[in-house]
């Protein structure tokens, strides 16, 4: 399941409350949108690290995590404590998605004042998954960079699995943020249109691996709920997540598609 937090789901308990049931149901994974606020007539938008905290305390097999949080708007410190403590808290079920974020559907650079050039922001997610990666080992974190200071600082409690899985978002056709997933545990391609689409993804990926995509390696596709996933795994990808059209999403069509169980 990946859900968007608006209107009923702002409620970190309702989505609590469904975690539970997609748990029950067979469900492998529960992920939520990381957005400030979003366009009408959408208005009431729940916060992910509250609400993956209650899906924490909800559920104790299901993956969790936000998909994706927008990297360059947050402070390195803040979302080192936040990982973590989420991930023992879910007793090491926390996968990170990261992503640059985009300003064009709801503003939330331009109208906070951050800034909307796509290569900084790029600069400030690497930036931050080298503090990520070095804070989870527990060591001292010294980090003098272009955006960000870190002066010998150790992050513990280290996360329960010693270092939380992240998968990074990009665009399919851009090589930039295929070199970026491959330097961790998964891709996940935004706006795929088709399978075939998916295929030379994946073909881009190993050629930047210079070796087949490692077998633990994750390929991440969303598709509506309605949608084969057969032709896409047999394209490269090892999971799909629910894609839901937020203004439309009510939560009788929610908890509809959670009871129905994943199409596998």
């Amino acid at each position: 399941m990946w859900v968007p937090l608006f209107g009923d789901l702002a409620d970190a308990g309702v989505v609590a409350r469904l975690a539970g049931r997609a748990e029950e149901a067979g469900w492998d994974g529960f992920f939520v949108w990381d957005q400030l606020w979003w366009r009408e007539p959408i208005r009431s938008v729940g916060d992910p690290w509250i609400t993956l905290a209650a899906v924490a305390c909800a559920t104790s097999r299901l993956r969790i995590g936000p998909m994706v949080t927008p990297v360059a708007r947050r402070r390195p410190a803040k979302l080192l404590r936040e990982t973590a403590g989420l991930d023992v808290l879910s007793r090491g079920r926390l996968t990170l998605g990261v992503g640059l974020g985009s300003d064009r559907f709801a503003g939330e650079y331009s109208r906070t004042g951050e800034t909307v050039d796509d290569r900084v922001r790029a600069e400030q997610l690497d930036e931050m998954l080298d503090i990520l990666t070095a804070g989870w080992t527990g060591e001292p974190v010294r980090h003098e960079g272009r955006h960000y200071r870190i002066d010998d600082v150790r992050f513990l409690p280290r996360p329960a699995q010693g270092a939380v899985p992240i998968w990074a978002a990009g665009f399919p056709g851009n090589l930039k943020p295929l070199r970026r997933a491959a330097r961790y545990d998964g891709f996940f391609p935004v706006n795929l249109t088709s399978p075939d689409q998916l295929a030379e993804a994946t073909a881009n990926l190993a050629t930047v691996f210079g070796t087949p995509i490692p077998p633990t390696y994750d390929v991440v596709v969303a598709l509506e709920p309605d949608t084969d996933p057969r032709p896409y795994e047999a394209a490269g990808a090892t999971w799909s997540v629910t894609d839901f059209d937020p203004p439309t999403l009510t939560l009788a069509d929610l908890t509809a598609v959670i009871d129905a169980g994943p199409t596998r």
